[in-house]
């Protein structure tokens, strides 16, 4: 069976930066939320997905790109605008495989930017 490992890429000094305009806690609120949204982006990609409805899932993860650029989270908002092109180019099969990038990416990202938001308080 293959293991499959994703390369996680964060952007510290984003981070630091939104911890150097907001203070502590506001830095705190904003990564918070922005975890807690793209979790749900995440969730609700996977059942349009397997709903096949493209349309509303581009919506939703090109939003999901977005956020995740905002906190520094470069490999997940690199593959939600990858998975986005899969759609657009209308590839099923490069769009299956990317789905399920993203939700290692994903996973991997929101533990990375977890630990690392520890590290900084």
């Amino acid at each position: 069976m293959l293991a499959y490992e994703e390369g996680i890429r964060l952007d510290q000094d984003r981070i630091e930066e939104l911890y150097r305009q907001m203070g502590d806690e506001g830095a705190e609120d904003v990564v918070c939320r922005a975890l807690e949204e793209i979790a749900v982006r995440m969730s609700y990609a996977n059942k349009l997905y397997r709903r096949d409805d493209l349309v509303e899932m581009r919506k939703c993860v090109r939003s999901l790109s977005k956020i995740a650029e905002q906190v520094g989270m470069i490999a997940l908002s690199r593959v939600a605008r990858d998975v986005c092109t899969c759609i657009d180019q209308e590839d099923a099969v490069a769009l299956a495989a990317t789905v399920s990038r993203l939700a290692r990416t994903g996973e991997r990202s929101l533990t990375a930017i977890w630990d690392l938001q520890e590290f900084m308080m």
